[in-house]
Formats: structure tokens, sequence, C-alpha cells
């Protein structure tokens, strides 16, 4: 169950602000070469091939049209570069798609953290009526099923008399999922020892990070908080301070993951991944902001309150360029007759 840790979130808060050298004690961590899996879900090669297959494979949509990697290009940044991504139908969702590089890292997926693992998270789009179209997992595991090439592998993998279920399909994509690591990214390289990694601009964008208060929501090795048990989310009030970029931007037509007190607004969102950010554009859930420079300067706004300098901005940028990690080219596979 996805617990609202906003009394984590208050006591992380706290920690940031009293400690006299935040950054060196778990601010600013390396990304780790390799991402935590479940117990009941170990990572295999035979799994991670088949969870590749079915990532790529259409035919988990109704009008075999749209496949995991439709939103989440893994052959370049892990999203389609959409301001909203467009699922069966041609129909427009109402959110940007998330990158999957690195979403092994997150202790809870989607914008609102609704769901708290990559297994979860799986399965949603697939029965969704925007994104694939499927109507019942019923119909997803048939579909598998019926091709014997699918049928064949999950027998090897996943044993038993009925190996293909809609659980184990999720648990297939999820593995493949968390080979989708970008590591050794400029700042990883400063920060396991080269200081000669960063130029005097990212280096001067750093200490702006830390100066402004960026640090105290985007921490830990992927920069989205720190490091929680899966299922435990690092909310965050988006946005936190009232604007003109409220309706410039439409910031609060979304609800998020609505507030469950008295007072609704502003909404809380998971505090997102900052690595490749350099990459990811259109930004924000919405997919509102084109360029980078203007989404640090939108959430210096609305974030922290604050009107920051031409200079200012060029220096965030120039640091966040250097979250920019090294990808492993991903071809698309050959798919089951």
């Amino acid at each position: 169950m996805i617990r609202n840790k906003c009394t984590s979130f208050a006591a992380v808060l706290l920690l940031a602000l009293s400690a006299p050298s935040f950054a060196a004690d778990w601010g600013f961590q390396p990304l780790p070469l390799k991402a935590p899996e479940p117990a009941d879900n170990p990572t295999t090669a035979a799994k991670v091939i088949l969870g590749k297959q079915l990532f790529f494979d259409p035919r988990l949509s109704k009008d075999d049209t749209v496949s995991c990697n439709f939103c989440h290009d893994v052959a370049g940044n892990g999203t389609d570069s959409r301001s909203t991504s467009i699922g069966v139908d041609g129909q427009l969702g109402g959110r940007s798609a998330p990158s999957v590089w690195n979403a092994a890292f997150l202790s809870s997926q989607f914008w609102d953290g609704r769901a708290p693992s990559l297994e979860e998270q799986a399965k949603g789009p697939i029965l969704n009526p925007l994104e694939m179209g499927i109507t019942h997992e019923a119909s997803a595991v048939d579909r598998i099923a019926s091709i014997p090439g699918y049928r064949e592998q999950f027998v090897e993998i996943f044993g038993g008399d009925d190996p293909v279920t809609y659980d184990n399909i999720a648990k297939a994509i999820a593995a493949y999922e968390r080979t989708l690591i970008t590591p050794n990214a400029l700042f990883d390289q400063y920060l396991r020892g080269d200081k000669t990694a960063l130029n005097k601009k990212a280096m001067a964008g750093m200490k702006e990070f830390e100066k402004l208060g960026c640090i105290r929501c985007h921490n830990g090795p992927n920069f989205a908080g720190p490091v929680l048990p899966n299922g435990e989310v690092f909310y965050q009030y988006f946005p936190a301070n009232r604007s003109e970029y409220d309706k410039l931007l439409g910031l609060q037509e979304d609800e998020g993951h609505r507030n469950q007190g008295s007072d609704r607004t502003p909404s809380l969102w998971r505090v997102p991944s900052l690595r490749n950010i350099a990459l990811t554009a259109p930004y924000f859930h919405n997919g509102s902001v084109a360029t980078l420079n203007k989404a640090v300067r939108v959430m210096a706004r609305v974030q922290l309150n604050r009107d920051i300098t031409d200079e200012q901005a060029d220096h965030l940028v120039a640091f966040l360029e250097t979250l920019t990690g090294e990808f492993t080219v991903q071809r698309p596979p050959v798919l089951p007759d």
C-alpha cells in the first residue's frame, strides 16, 4: 500500500535545514551500478529477455499499436518527448510520460506515486483505456498465452501448471526495467573522486543548487529524495507557492495525489528524479515547459518563492547537465510469432 509520507518529509526537511554538511552527509550520492530487486522477483537473464520482448510488444494493447516502449522509448531518453502521451485510438493521456531510465531506484512509480513497485506500475498502462486499452487482465494473459514462443519462455522461467499470469507478465517487464540504468554521469565521476569532472560553471551550479534549497527535495542517488522502502512515497507540494505560473502553465489543473486534509490545494506529487533531466523535455507532469532553463526558473519561483537571475539559471542548467549518464544501447528484440 502506498503511504503518504508527509511526516517523514517533515523529518527529512528538518534534517536538511539543520545539518551543517548536508551534501557531504547524504544529499549527493553517486548512482549505484545495480538496481535493487524484490525477493519475489529475482533478476535472471532469461527473465530480462522475456521482459524486453513484452516491453516492446504492441500486442499487449487493444489494437496492436501501443507498446510500453511507445511512450517510454528506451532507444532515447525513456520518454516519448510529448507534453502528454498518445494511447490507443490516438487518445491523449492527461500527463507526460516520465522516463523509465533509472525508475528502478524509485520507491514508488507514476507522477502521483500510486504504484509501490515497478511490477505494479507495469500492470497499469495495459488496462488503462487511454493508454493500451486492454479491458481485463485475462484478455492480456490470453493474448500472451496464445503465442507459443511466449508460452515456452514462461514455462521455463516461472514453472508451474499455469505460468502465464498477469503477475508474471508484470514481473518480467519489471525485471527488464531494472537493467535500464545510466551510470557514470560526470557528477558521479566527481563524487567518486575526479574533481576535474565538473567545469567552473557546473561547480557554481552545484553550489547554487544547495544554496537555493533545491537539494532539500532533490537529493539521494536518484535526485528524487531519500532512499525509502518500496511503497513509501517522498511527496512534496507542487506548486508550493502561488504565482503567475499557476494559470500560465495550468499547474493546479491536475490534483496529483490529493491532500487528505481539509485543505486540498496545492496538490502533492512524488518528487521526480533529476537524472538525465537535460534530455527529458518537456518538463513537469503536464509537459508545460519546453526548456530546462525555463523549468529551473519556474521551480525557483513556485517551490522556493525566489526569482533567480539569468546567471543563476545558467549555472543550475550547467550542473543539471552533468547528471546525464551513460545509456546502454537498446535494440528492438525479435518478438515471437
